[in-house]
């Protein structure tokens, strides 16, 4: 049983939407710690390694379609290095929070998680939505800051200060997570 979820979100990105070109430049910083980050967390039995990730609208789209569909989009230099190992867990959302028509709850319970990390993107959107749906399921919520991509930095930065006021969440590092 996992005490700990590391949850990816939206990393699998064709990267083909309006304000791209600012969420590739807070991307291409948050990649290198992320993929460190899964590295550590990947081989962990108190670690679930869960991704989410938007089927932008394919219902059909199965994990490999997405990762495809990503690795040949504007940018598979932000796409490769968080491509997801074959025995982790992934779910396709449809809208901002991972939790929202996905049975990202149900698995958590079931492995015993307590505690999530949220990684990935956008910090102002899917990841504070996220936050806020962990908070009311009554996990402790960790959201490393340089695990998170932002299109509007001034955005990002009131997420997480909401994130940690109103949700109580631990705003960190990729270094401080997981206890190493």
């Amino acid at each position: 049983m996992a005490a700990t979820a590391l949850i990816v979100i939206d990393m699998l990105s064709p990267y083909a939407h309006e304000d791209v070109e600012l969420l590739e430049r807070s991307a291409e910083r948050v990649v290198p710690p992320l993929a460190e980050l899964v590295r550590r967390a990947h081989p962990r039995d108190d670690v679930e390694l869960v991704y989410v990730n938007d089927n932008y609208g394919d219902f059909t789209a199965s994990r490999e379609q997405l990762e495809d569909r990503a690795r040949k989009g504007r940018r598979p230099d932000l796409v490769e290095p968080l491509l997801p190992p074959d025995d982790c867990d992934f779910l396709p959302k449809v809208r901002h929070s991972a939790f929202f028509g996905t049975s990202l709850d149900y698995l958590l319970t079931q492995r015993g998680v307590e505690t999530v990390i949220l990684t990935g993107q956008v910090t102002e959107q899917c990841i504070l939505y996220t936050g806020l749906d962990a908070y009311i399921r009554h996990y402790a919520i960790s959201v490393p800051r340089d695990c998170v991509a932002h299109i509007h930095a001034d955005l990002a930065e009131a997420a997480l200060k909401m994130m940690e006021r109103n949700m109580r969440a631990e705003i960190t590092v990729a270094e401080e997570c997981l206890d190493l």
